[in-house]
């Protein structure tokens, strides 16, 4: 077996980030002398070796990895995550508690999980976290981790923030996915008097007049905070494409806006890298449960007086907070800073 490494030259002669850190992960792991040979794709020079292998493989990524195998056959992996654990018989990396919540650490398995597909990125959390983790359970990019979590056959835990104005269809999917799956769905409601004490002041419809933050700090950010703590990791169904506020969110982090039972609190976004139609076509072929509301033109689902149908041509979030800014629907969910 022979392995040559694909690392990309920028114009201007620097190697790329994200190939030096595989470098250096390769060799953390001791796994350095396995590679046989590394050859360069320089962007300003189509005609380099890296540049051809690329072509000829389909590949517009780095760093990649060529495994030439002893029947003939080459393999060619973009993750060398996958290539330690299918071809250099290493496990995925350990999480020690003490060095698990480390913001290098995090950054370095990200470029790792982010080759990966959405239900190795779920296993491979699950594998370490387990019911420390909590999957966040709202809409259908959730079920789909539901079931990529059940799946993957590790333990782990599912709560749902209950606001007190869901859909009466919602409720009723909840249930409907308890029961699917077998699971025990903790429901979080908000704190009594804090609600009390803004009802009685803005009454139930303020968020029309002066926007939805106050209501969702109460509702929604609150009650979230409060579960959060008590795990070390949660998992969310945010996609990239599904606003201009998500456009960058990263398959994992450390959550820049909440704090775990040990701190610092590890956040995962198995669909980052996936589209709207990828996640219903798993959700098709896998029979997974969803909101009969999608069926009537609700695309992005939230509290029954902020979310409505929307047009095809629309965008998803459309249907959300239709009164304000595309770049201010956020509920605080996922700041992030």
């Amino acid at each position: 077996m022979q392995i040559t490494m694909v690392k990309k030259r920028l114009e201007g002669g620097a190697a790329c980030g994200k190939c030096d850190q595989a470098e250096d992960l390769l060799k953390e792991r001791g796994a350095w002398p396995r590679i046989d040979r590394v050859v360069w794709a320089h962007e300003d020079d189509p005609s380099s070796e890296g540049m051809r292998l690329a072509g000829e493989h389909g590949i517009d990524t780095a760093p990649f990895f060529l495994v030439e195998q002893e029947d003939g056959a080459t393999v060619a992996y973009t993750s060398v995550l996958k290539l330690l654990r299918e071809r250099l018989t290493a496990a995925p990396p350990s999480l020690r508690r003490d060095v698990d919540l480390d913001a290098k650490r995090i950054e370095e398995l990200a470029m790792d999980l982010s080759s990966l597909t959405p239900q190795e990125v779920i296993t491979w959390v699950l594998e370490h976290f387990g019911k420390d983790c909590g999957i966040a359970f709202s809409g259908a990019e959730d079920v789909a981790l539901i079931d990529m979590a059940a799946r993957s056959g590790h333990d782990f835990n599912v709560f749902c923030l209950d606001t007190g104005r869901l859909h009466a269809e919602t409720y009723r999917f909840i249930d409907e996915v308890r029961k699917h799956y077998g699971l025990e769905i903790e429901m979080i409601s908000p704190e009594p008097a804090p609600l009390r004490a803004f009802v009685r002041k803005k009454g139930l419809f303020s968020f029309y007049e002066d926007g939805h933050k106050e209501c969702c700090g109460v509702r929604k950010v609150e009650p979230l905070k409060r579960v959060l703590g008590e795990h070390r990791a949660w998992a969310t169904g945010q996609r990239r494409d599904q606003s201009p506020t998500r456009a960058d969110v990263p398959v994992l982090q450390l959550d820049p806006a909440f704090s775990g039972r040990d701190g610092a609190l590890v956040k995962t976004n198995p669909l980052a890298e996936w589209s709207s139609e990828q996640t219903w076509r798993y959700i098709r072929d896998n029979g997974v449960p969803f909101n009969p509301l999608h069926t009537r033109g609700f695309v992005s689902i939230g509290c029954e007086p902020c979310t409505r149908p929307i047009n095809p041509s629309q965008h998803e979030r459309e249907g959300r907070w239709w009164w304000e800014e595309a770049t201010q629907k956020e509920c605080g969910l996922h700041a992030k800073h």
